[in-house]
């Protein structure tokens, strides 16, 4: 039994007329979710950043040569507001991980690209991402592991559309 099974009992004992078993799957997801946060977040400090630089800086690495994108770029991949983007690129440029530059492809726009020193580091810290999620799904096989992916990309697909294309 754990916590969550201890507040669906609570419940089933004072409102036996609802049906709370949602409320432990969903109940699991958040304590599960804050877990994960505090082992990815434990990777980011050790490493000097925070969520926001490290989605930054691993959406610029995977993006693929020569690492760099258009702000609205950056904006779509990462969802976040324009302000919000341009706070990121400020702190990124400021610590030397990334620069802007003129758009080879449009010279009335810009690009944000990896500096040298930003590609060591996402690549680095990327790889310790990795082992970290790793360990965090350390606890189900690989079947278990498959079939949970499957019941999710199910539930999300309920909530968002899928992508086109690669």
């Amino acid at each position: 039994m754990d916590h969550v099974d201890r507040v669906l009992q609570q419940w089933r004992s004072e409102r036996p007329d609802l049906e709370v078993a949602p409320m432990g799957v969903l109940g699991r997801l958040k304590r599960l979710y804050d877990q994960v946060a505090a082992r990815h977040e434990a990777v980011y400090q050790a490493n000097g950043l925070t969520a926001a630089s490290f989605d930054v800086l691993a959406t610029l690495r995977r993006s693929g040569a020569p690492y760099a994108l258009s702000p609205s770029e950056l904006i779509a991949w990462t969802m976040v507001t324009s302000g919000t983007m341009t706070n990121r690129l400020d702190r990124l440029a400021a610590a030397g991980l990334v620069e802007r530059k003129p758009n080879p492809e449009d010279g009335r726009g810009s690009v944000v690209a990896l500096t040298p020193q930003g590609f060591e580091l996402i690549d680095r810290v990327v790889t310790e991402h990795v082992a970290n999620q790793h360990e965090i799904l350390s606890a189900l096989g690989a079947e278990e592991r498959a079939a949970l992916d499957g019941l999710l990309r199910q539930w999300l697909g309920a909530y968002e559309p899928p992508e086109d294309g690669p």
